[in-house]
C-alpha cells in the first residue's frame, strides 16, 4: 500500500538525519564511516548513550550507502543502548533514534512500522511541552553529527551547541562540543590576547566542566602555542600524555603538537603508535605525511650531509606512503590530494602530478570547498617543479585572493613579495614587479602604497589590468 501525504509530511516535521539536510555530496562517506566504527571500538567500555548516539549516526551513513538491513540493525543497538541508559521507551534522548527508524522504515516501504515509531515520538511529544528542535539532548546530538559528518557543518555544528547551552548552562558535554567547534571553526592571531580569545576561554571552561577529558587539554595546548604560551601548552600536554597514555585522540593531537614545536622523531614515534590504533584514520597518515614532509625539508637545509640525496628520497617516499594511503581512505581529502601531486612533481613524475592536479581542482570546484589550497600547491608545484614563474604567479594570485587570511593565503603573499622583490633586484624598471606590489598592498588595504606601486608598474609597462586597478583605487580614496 503506498503512502499517504499525511505520512511524508510528520516524517519532515521529525529532527533526525534524515532532515538535517546533510548532502550526500558534502560527505566523504567512507571516511565518515572509517571514523564512526574507530569510534564504536574506542567507546565500547565508554558512555552509552554517546555509543547509541554513534550507532545511530553510522546507520545513517549506511542508509546513504544503500546498506538498510545493516543500517536497521545499528540503529537497533542504538535503541538498546538508550534503554539501558534510562529504562524508558519513551525518553527524550531516543527522539534522533526513533526519527531515523521511522524514516528508515519509509524507505524500505514498511509503512507500518514506520507509524508505530511516529506514534512512539508523539508519546515522548505528550511528556513534556518543548519542540524537538528545542530539546538540548536533539541539539546535543545534531551539533556532534554535523562536526564529525563535513567540516562544511562546522558552523551549523556550533550553532547547535550554543542554543544547548542556552538551555543548559553547564552541561559538561555541550560544552565540550562548543569548544570543539570554536576550535576548528576559529582563527585567532598575536594580535589579541590570549585570554580574550573566545575558543581559550571556552576551551578552560569545558576541561572545568569535563576535568578527565584530555583531548580537550591538548586542544588547548594547540590553541596556546599560537599566543607563544609554550610554558602552559607543554604542560598540558605532559599531563594529557601522563594520564592517557594510549588513548588515540590524545596521541594523534600530541603527535600535532610536537610537530609543530619542531620535535618530528618524537611526532612520528607517537603518532605511529595511534596508527596501530586506528589503521583506517586519514588523519593520523596525512599528520605523519606532514612529519616526513618537514624531515625532509630539514636533511635538505643540512648542507653537510654526506648521503643527503638518498636519504631524501627515502624520507620523501614516506611521504607519498601515508599521503597515498590519507587520500584513499578519504577521496575528497583536497590538501592531502594538492600536497600529493606536489610530492609527484618532486619525485620528477610531471604526468602523474598534473594528472593529480587536474582531479583535485576539479574536486575541490564540484565541494566549493579549499580551493584556495589546491591553487596554493600549484603555484607551488609551477615555481619548483616546472620553473615557470608566470603561472606561479597567477595561482599564488588566485589563493591570495580566496583566501587572504588563510596559511595558504599568507604564503602566497610571502612567495609573491619574494619573486617581486628579486625581480626588482635584478632590473629595477620591471613594470609586473611593481604591479604584484601594488596588488598586495591593496589585498591589505594599504591604498597608497598601492597606488603607488601601480603608478611606478604603468610608467614602466603599459598594462590594462594595472591602470584598471589603479582607477579603481583612487575612486575610493576620493
Amino acid at each position: 500500500m503506498e503512502p499517504d501525504r499525511t505520512l511524508r509530511t510528520k516524517l519532515h516535521q521529525l529532527e533526525c538525519h534524515f532532515t538535517w539536510a546533510l548532502l550526500k555530496d558534502d560527505i566523504d562517506l567512507n571516511d565518515v564511516i572509517n571514523r564512526l566504527e574507530e569510534q564504536i571500538k574506542e567507546q565500547i567500555l565508554g558512555k552509552k548513550e554517546v555509543l547509541a548516539r554513534t550507532y545511530s549516526a553510522l546507520a545513517y551513513i549506511q542508509f546513504l550507502l544503500g546498506f538498510h538491513e545493516e543500517a536497521h540493525n545499528n540503529l537497533m543497538i542504538s535503541v538498546e543502548l538508550h534503554m539501558e541508559c534510562h529504562r524508558d521507551e519513551f525518553h527524550k534522548t531516543l527522539i534522533v533514534t526513533y526519527g531515523n527508524i521511522a524514516w528508515l522504515n519509509y524507505h524500505m516501504k514498511n509503512y507500518t512500522e514506520c507509524e508505530i515509531y511516529l506514534k512512539k515520538l508523539q508519546k515522548i511529544n505528550e511528556t513534556f511541552s518543548k519542540e524537538f528542535s528545542s530539546v538540548p539532548e536533539v541539539l546535543g546530538e545534531k551539533g556532534w553529527t554535523f562536526l564529525k559528518f563535513s567540516r562544511k557543518y562546522y558552523d551549523r555544528a556550533k550553532e547547535c551547541f550554543r542554543k544547548a547551552l542556552e538551555l543548559e548552562p553547564d552541561e559538561g558535554e555541550w560544552n565540550a562540543g562548543y569548544a570543539i567547534a570554536l576550535y576548528r571553526t576559529e582563527y585567532e592571531s598575536l594580535e589579541s590576547n590570549s585570554e580574550d580569545s573566545p575558543t581559550i576561554m571556552q576551551l578552560r571552561r569545558a576541561i572545568d566542566k569535563n576535568p578527565d577529558d584530555d583531548v580537550l587539554k591538548v586542544l588547548l595546548s594547540l590553541r596556546l602555542v599560537v599566543y607563544k604560551r609554550y610554558r602552559e601548552a607543554e604542560s598540558l600536554v605532559e599531563m594529557a600524555l601522563e594520564r592517557s597514555p594510549d588513548h588515540p585522540h590524545v596521541i594523534r593531537y600530541v603527535g600535532k603538537f610536537f610537530r609543530n614545536q619542531g620535535s618530528v622523531d618524537r611526532s612520528i614515534t607517537l603518532l605511529k603508535r595511534a596508527l596501530e590504533h586506528s589503521p583506517n584514520s586519514s588523519f593520523i597518515h596525512h599528520q605523519l605525511a606532514l612529519c616526513y614532509k618537514q624531515k625532509k625539508i630539514q636533511i635538505q637545509q643540512e648542507q653537510s650531509h654526506h648521503s643527503k640525496g638518498s636519504r631524501v628520497q627515502q624520507i620523501r617516499d614516506q611521504c607519498i606512503y601515508h599521503l597515498e594511503k590519507a587520500t584513499s581512505l578519504m577521496t575528497s581529502f583536497i590538501s592531502a590530494m594538492s600536497d600529493l601531486a606536489l610530492m609527484y612533481g618532486e619525485n620528477h613524475d610531471m604526468s602523474r602530478a598534473e594528472e593529480l592536479f587536474l582531479v583535485t581542482f576539479k574536486t575541490a570546484e564540484e565541494k566549493n570547498d579549499n580551493l584556495h589550497v589546491v591553487n596554493f600547491y600549484y603555484a607551488e608545484f609551477q615555481l619548483y617543479c616546472h620553473k615557470c614563474e608566470p603561472l606561479a604567479i597567477k595561482h599564488y594570485t588566485e589563493c591570495l585572493k580566496m583566501s587572504p587570511k588563510s596559511v595558504e593565503g599568507k604564503r602566497s603573499a610571502k612567495s609573491l613579495r619574494k619573486i617581486a622583490e628579486k625581480r626588482i633586484r635584478r632590473n629595477s624598471q620591471e613594470g609586473e614587479a611593481y604591479g604584484i606590489l601594488g596588488f598586495l598592498h591593496k589585498e591589505k588595504g594599504e591604498k597608497r602604497q598601492a597606488i603607488e606601486c601601480y603608478e611606478k608598474a604603468l610608467s614602466y609597462e603599459d598594462n590594462d589590468e594595472f591602470l584598471s586597478n589603479l582607477s579603481a583605487l583612487r575612486l575610493s580614496i576620493q
